[in-house]
Order: C-alpha cells, then structure tokens, then sequence
C-alpha cells in the first residue's frame, strides 16, 4: 500500500515538473521570437558561370541577421539552408545551416563571411578548420574577398 501511494506521489510530481520545464521553454521561444522581429530585409543574387545563389537577408530588431539562402552550383546537389550571424563593421559573418536537396535527411552547418561594399556583398574564401565537429575559419588567418567567384547584387524580393 505504502509502495503505490509514494509511486503515485513520484509519478504526480514527474507530470507537474514536466509541464513546467514545457511551460518555461514556450515563454522563452515567446520571448526569443519578441526579439528576433525583422526590421528590415534585402534580396541579393550571385551569378558566376553556371552558378546561381540567392539570397535573403533580414535584419532584426537585436541586430543580428537572419536569412535564406539557396545555392545551385553546377554538377553538384541544391543546397537549402538558412544563415544567421552579425556584422562586424562591413563585414557579415554567418552560420550557414543548410541540406543537399535530395538528401533532406543529413543537415550540414558551415560558416561563412560576406564584405559589404557599396550594394554589393562578396563571398569570401577563408582557410577553415573542423574542431568536434563544428568548422570555423581559422583565427588569425585572413579571409580573402579579392580573388572570388561570388559577387552579389541586389534583387527585388518577389514571392519570399
């Protein structure tokens, strides 16, 4: 008797701390989505031979950057994805978090860095390195935005 009385009081308890830890994590999701309000957004488009990105970028109320971005690269699979970072001075570095259309099942995260010149932004090359396996450019390494493919104009936003 004594058994399923304490077994009920834990199982009581259980329920009531996990609704709690679900009641919490909406409120801070709320909270999050409050801050993360687009203030602004800018279309950008990559052409370089056979090769086509697009590109969104929304600015947000806590000035970070959130975007989408879609690269179709000759020979190779669609990648779909998502960035989002800051500017640091007039050069914006993102996480990319995208998938290989196809493959919707394994999803890839990669840094990336653009410098704002005038309305164009350029895709930089940086030596990257992988570390528990997350990669980042490489400290004290420069990243190039000389010697580049991707060089990005802006576009009307139409139908994002």
């Amino acid at each position: 008797m004594k058994i399923s009385a304490l077994f009920y009081v834990l199982f009581a308890a259980t329920i009531f701390v996990s609704c709690k830890n679900s009641e919490e994590k909406k409120e801070a999701k709320e909270a999050k989505e409050k801050v993360e309000e687009i203030v602004s957004a800018t279309c950008y488009k990559a052409v370089y031979e056979n090769d086509t990105i697009d590109l969104k970028v929304n600015t947000l109320k806590s000035g970070k950057v959130s975007g989408d971005l879609v690269m179709k690269i000759y020979a190779m699979p669609k990648k779909i994805g998502e960035i989002y970072g800051d500017y640091h001075g007039d050069t914006l570095l993102v996480s990319y978090t995208f998938i290989d259309e196809g493959n919707e099942k394994v999803t890839y995260k990669n840094p990336m860095a653009f410098l704002k010149k005038d309305s164009l932004l350029i895709l930089g090359n940086g030596k990257m390195e992988t570390s528990m396996g997350a990669t980042y450019f490489v400290k004290g390494e420069p990243i190039d935005f000389e010697n580049v493919k991707y060089k990005f104009s802006t576009v009307d936003c139409v139908g994002k």
